[in-house]
């Protein structure tokens, strides 16, 4: 396990964000992204909760954000190096904006996110 203060864990979200090509950045809609220093569910490392873009009607209009959480204890569990956890974060959050994007586990895992 690997320690990474919050502010520094931060960072690294924001740089994997800022990371996702900006045609497809500029798609995202209603979604804010989070990170959650201590818990979260046994064996996550990410989580969206939403409704994906591919599923949107005009009943969603009003909705509240879509979340994508990701959790920090939880990755730096399963690094052994700070260089792990930069890694580790990426394709957290590229696996958790694919689901916004309406991609599915089985679907990210065959494009190795």
């Amino acid at each position: 396990m690997v320690e990474v203060d919050p502010e520094g864990f931060e960072v690294m979200v924001a740089e994997a964000l800022d990371g996702i090509p900006d045609e497809l950045g500029e798609l995202m809609s209603n979604v804010a992204v989070t990170v959650q220093h201590d818990g979260g569910p046994a064996g996550l490392l990410g989580l969206y909760q939403g409704v994906p873009l591919t599923r949107r009607s005009m009943s969603y209009a009003g909705a509240l954000p879509d979340r994508i959480t990701i959790y920090r204890r939880a990755i730096c569990a399963v690094c052994a190096s700070e260089a792990e956890v930069v890694e580790q974060v990426r394709r957290t959050v590229i696996h958790e904006v694919g689901h916004h994007f309406g991609i599915g586990d089985a679907r990210l895992r065959e494009l190795g996110w």
